[in-house]
């Protein structure tokens, strides 16, 4: 069930787990989302069998694979759901015509409302990344327990397994050798760096001499669909012709992450994921929701070096501390390493087929290039 782009990247790590098993007939959907947009396009590109969703709906299937909550009561299947990005970090908010304010709203993902519909719990198969997410759930949504199983984070093993061909990354994206890669990664919404501080990559392309600087922006695939690809395009182009590696939402976002030198983040899943490889992060200030406690995102919250956009930005480039990295990798996965093996082994259990052969080996992600995300800018314009 691939609700967005942003569920699309998680569901492709997870299905290469057994696709290739010859038992088994892999069939995508596009489920119901206000950011999906552009799932079916992408889907096409990758050659994927799509049903439409009304098809899907009324269908049978062995399993159901999702990584977002939309439609999950009308599958009729034993359901895997997953979180689509660093585990479980985010609180509910109220809704678009207010109602009361909590003071501990309840973990987004974890909770009865996005986990029980009619009376029914309905993932047959929860996947936790963290142990502690399994106490949130005892006491959020206690008749769901009985379906988790904490899994760790496959996202984060697959960066881990990056990390020795670093300079290959680099390479891929025309780095010279003696320049620095900063990454800048925005979540959606008001609390994004692009939505906070739109000024923010102007300034770097400004700031930051070439020679020594390349500037990449990583932007939610919910900032693309909120806007238009256009639209961001078209706001980015000064910056596009000055340099700027802006890749496509379909893009894999890890490898310019292995490849960074810096990255200057918000309370998203890509600040969280780059600290625990060990890349210096610079927070953005002032941010309005509070992470949950424990989470990846509550410790950068805590630790990391905030950046101010209105003093200059290289000193505070060239001063910021790294997170504490083992604390951050603690803090994504209880099973650093194992998230291939568990999912594979969750996977067949709910298909009651037999493992087949050995697991392979968490592999690299992919490398990327800079001519087809400046292609890109081109056709556009």
């Amino acid at each position: 069930m691939a609700h967005t782009i942003a569920s699309c990247h998680r569901l492709l790590d997870v299905i290469d787990l057994l696709e290739s098993d010859p038992r088994v007939q892999l069939v995508f959907t596009v489920a119901p989302d206000v950011f999906n947009h552009q799932v079916q396009r992408f889907l096409d590109r990758s050659g994927a069998l799509v049903l439409p969703w009304h098809q899907a709906a009324r269908e049978r299937f062995d399993l159901g694979l999702a990584a977002a909550h939309g439609g999950l009561h009308q599958l009729h299947a034993p359901l895997l759901l997953m979180a689509h990005g660093a585990g479980h970090g985010k609180r509910v908010r109220p809704g678009p015509y207010g109602g009361p304010v909590l003071a501990d709203p309840p973990v987004y993902g974890l909770d009865a409302q996005r986990l029980i519909h009619g009376g029914r719990v309905l993932p047959t198969a929860l996947a936790l990344s963290h142990d502690q997410e399994l106490e949130v759930l005892r006491r959020q949504c206690p008749e769901a327990v009985e379906a988790a199983v904490v899994v760790g984070d496959p996202c984060a093993d697959r960066l881990v397994a990056s990390l020795p061909w670093r300079r290959d990354y680099r390479r891929g994206l025309g780095l010279g050798e003696r320049q620095e890669l900063v990454v800048v990664s925005s979540t959606w919404g008001r609390d994004g760096v692009f939505g906070r501080w739109p000024d923010l990559l102007p300034q770097l392309m400004t700031q930051l001499p070439p020679d020594r600087y390349r500037i990449a922006a990583l932007l939610h695939p919910a900032v693309w669909d909120a806007h238009g690809h256009r639209q961001i395009r078209a706001w980015l182009r000064d910056c596009l012709d000055s340099g700027l590696l802006l890749p496509d939402p379909t893009e894999d976002w890890r490898g310019p992450v292995v490849a960074a030198d810096h990255l200057i983040g918000d309370h998203g899943s890509v600040t969280a994921y780059a600290a625990a490889i060990g890349c210096p992060a610079l927070l953005l200030p002032g941010l309005r929701s509070v992470p949950a406690a424990g989470t990846p995102q509550h410790l950068l919250a805590a630790s990391a070096s905030r950046l101010d956009p209105r003093r200059p930005l290289p000193p505070q480039l060239s001063r910021a501390a790294g997170v504490d990295r083992q604390a951050m990798m603690a803090a994504l996965t209880s099973r650093p390493g194992d998230a291939g093996v568990l999912l594979r082994r969750t996977m067949y259990r709910l298909l009651q087929l037999t493992e087949p052969g050995r697991h392979r080996k968490t592999g690299p992600v992919p490398v990327p290039g800079p001519g087809r995300w400046r292609a890109r800018h081109d056709l556009a314009g």
